[in-house]
């Protein structure tokens, strides 16, 4: 038998869906008006949840052809998930899940799934080679309910035997799917069924891990009795065997199966605050899968897995609630402390900031979310207002062809405004580009937020725009005005925190400042940090090699996984941004630099004028940014990992 080089962890095969979870907790289903919408179904969710534990996960299933299919791989892929085998169908659609959260132990739930694509496996997808490529393969009870989807798990699960594969099971018991309930009682847990038994109980002796609830070994045992239901299993299965009960936590059973409970050792489970029990068990299992295929040991195995449940339960949803592994581990070093993780400042910042979506090691930011300039240059043409969206729009034009000629890649962004900006934010969003969007009132001191409260705006950004807030700010203003000022950045910070979205902190001096040496710089930031306020990013004037030198002990010191500085321009001369630029060459924190008025100031003051057509201001524009980017390059070379 040929040996195979081991690529990958495991391969999860089974359900795979798109979760819409209602936001208003408390509330009937009925009565729900939005929905949070998530990747889900146990597999989905348990290759998801080990990719972030730091396991090289597959997802070996169906989805459809079509928005929601596309949403799975791509949550997926950014996991680090393999995706070489979640196969496109194009004649069903991706399965979907409406549920909400009532209360602990409530929570109305509706499968979509009649002829869903995940349904739709057949033996013919399953690759011998890509399932001896991995060390396990990992499935769900559900695919055993179908004899499609049987015979694809058996026909994985033979090929996994014959190359020296570990295969666990994770029971996954909704009796809804298989045809014992009404179709919307996805609710229910448990209903006792022959049939279901029998068809499990067939398949049991090919897995070397089962894990489930007491209710789960109970239709796998055919017995309401957890023991008398795990004796059951043990004459099917040489398997270990893992029974999660619940708060209390789990017991691992290797070998014959104990009478009494009082002979049975229990891995004690985490106390925490429940908000709802969904998704506890995937995230368990994920858990359970780092330490079991890591060897090393149950007991590391069943404390990764009591901790992941434990943390999803305090938190909303199912995959999105999952903890990295960094996140784990530091959990796990003050897990008695921690009584309630949704409210630990520490814990709610390790999972912000180790989940996020794309990687930035490099900006070269177009600003032109400048409103007040761009008024003023209006009124100086005698023109109306409105001619400034379709100037934005060739501002955006400009840029993206400044991009694709610098070679960019996925190393450009834009700021840009909902005032004027709004059809060219809708123009880029989605192609792979960094956005920010500023929210302060232009020139406000103190700060006002130009459309008012920020988490009612947020409601309807997209999640991959990024708030930006200017503020002008010295350490030495009045108390009254520093204190006003820094609880109107708390809000704005919490509000990014509730929805997801990161921020730039973009902190300027104020004019008639006495006294602006750029001390003042990190006097503010670490200010800021003082007060609880972690921005994503920071945007700042340039500073000297000592600034930034700083700066950056500033940031390490208090968040090491800020994402860094971009340099603002202020209308500078190029010359004068080039030197910054220089200054700032060997400081890891300086990610690039986001400049507005430098690049499109003069050209658009000429184009409101009537001075210049379209495609001169576009080629001017052009040429600006293309200037900066080759100033930035200049002391700052591209790597040869971010080149086209």
């Amino acid at each position: 038998m040929a040996t195979h080089p081991k690529q990958l962890d495991v391969i999860c095969i089974g359900r795979i869906a798109v979760d819409l979870y209602g936001q208003q907790i408390g509330a009937r289903l009925e009565d729900m008006s939005t929905f949070s919408k998530y990747l889900g179904g146990s597999s989905g969710n348990v290759a998801y949840g080990t990719a972030i534990q730091g396991l090289k996960s597959a997802m070996l299933a169906r989805v459809g052809d079509e928005h929601n299919g596309r949403f799975l791989r791509e949550t997926l892929q950014r996991a680090g998930v393999d995706t070489q085998y979640l196969i496109t169908d194009t004649q069903r659609l991706t399965a979907l899940v409406m549920l909400g959260i009532k209360d602990e132990e409530t929570f109305p739930l509706i499968f979509y799934r009649d002829n869903c694509a995940d349904m739709g496996l057949v033996p013919d997808d399953i690759d011998e080679d890509y399932i001896a490529s991995a060390r396990a393969v990992a499935v769900t009870g559900t695919h055993l309910s179908h004899p499609d989807t049987r015979a694809a798990v058996l026909k994985a699960l033979d090929y996994a035997r014959k190359h020296g594969l570990r295969t666990a099971l994770d029971i996954d018991y909704r009796p809804v799917l298989w045809g014992l309930t009404s179709l919307g009682d996805g609710e229910t847990r448990f209903i006792e069924s022959g049939p279901v038994t029998r068809q499990l109980q067939q398949v049991l002796d090919k897995f070397d891990l089962i894990v489930g609830t007491e209710e789960e070994f109970h239709i796998a045992g055919g017995s309401t009795d957890t023991l008398t239901a795990l004796a059951n299993v043990r004459r099917h299965s040489q398997a270990t065997l893992v029974c999660k009960r619940g708060a209390q936590g789990c017991s691992v059973f290797e070998g014959a199966i104990p009478e009494g409970w009082d002979q049975v050792k229990l891995h004690s489970g985490v106390q925490v605050d429940v908000l709802n029990v969904l998704g506890a068990g995937d995230a368990f299992m994920s858990g359970l899968l780092r330490g079991y295929l890591n060897d090393e040991g149950w007991d590391q195995a069943c404390r990764y897995a009591n901790a992941c449940g434990a943390l999803v339960v305090s938190r909303h949803g199912c995959a999105p609630a999952m903890p990295t592994k960094e996140e784990l581990d530091d959990y796990l070093k003050r897990d008695r402390e921690v009584k309630r993780p949704d409210r630990d400042a520490r814990l709610n910042h390790l999972h912000r900031v180790t989940t996020r979506q794309q990687a930035w090691p490099e900006l070269c930011v177009f600003a032109f979310d400048h409103r007040k300039q761009l008024e003023e240059m209006a009124d100086d043409a005698g023109i109306s207002y409105q001619n400034i969206p379709p100037l934005k729009q060739l501002l955006l034009q400009a840029a993206r062809e400044a991009a694709a000629e610098a070679g960019l890649a996925h190393n450009s962004g834009i700021l840009a405004d909902t005032t004027y900006g709004q059809p060219a934010l809708n123009a880029i969003t989605g192609q792979g580009w960094w956005i920010g969007r500023p929210i302060e009132m232009p020139g406000s001191r103190p700060l006002r937020l130009e459309h008012g409260n920020l988490g009612s705006q947020l409601v309807s950004w997209p999640l991959e725009h990024v708030v930006k807030c200017l503020v002008f700010y010295h350490p030495q203003d009045p108390a009254a005005l520093r204190q006003e000022q820094e609880a109107q950045l708390l809000d704005v910070w919490r509000a990014c925190c509730q929805s997801g979205h990161e921020l730039l902190l973009e902190v300027i001096l104020p004019e008639g400042s006495a006294d602006k040496d750029e001390r003042f710089y990190v006097a503010s930031l670490s200010r800021f940090y003082q007060l609880g306020i972690q921005p994503d990013w920071w945007k700042l004037p340039p500073l000297s090699v000592a600034g930034w030198t700083q700066v950056g002990e500033v940031i390490e010191a208090n968040d090491p996984h800020c994402r860094g500085v971009v340099i603002l321009g202020l209308d500078a001369p190029e010359a004068e941004l080039k030197a910054g630029f220089a200054q700032a060459a060997a400081a890891p924190c300086v990610k690039g630099f986001a400049v507005g008025r430098t690049i499109f100031g003069q050209a658009s003051r000429q184009w409101l004028q009537g001075e210049l057509d379209d495609a001169a201001l576009i080629r001017q524009v052009k040429q600006n940014y293309l200037t900066l980017i080759g100033y930035w390059r200049d002391v700052r070379p591209l790597p040869d990992a971010l080149k086209q």
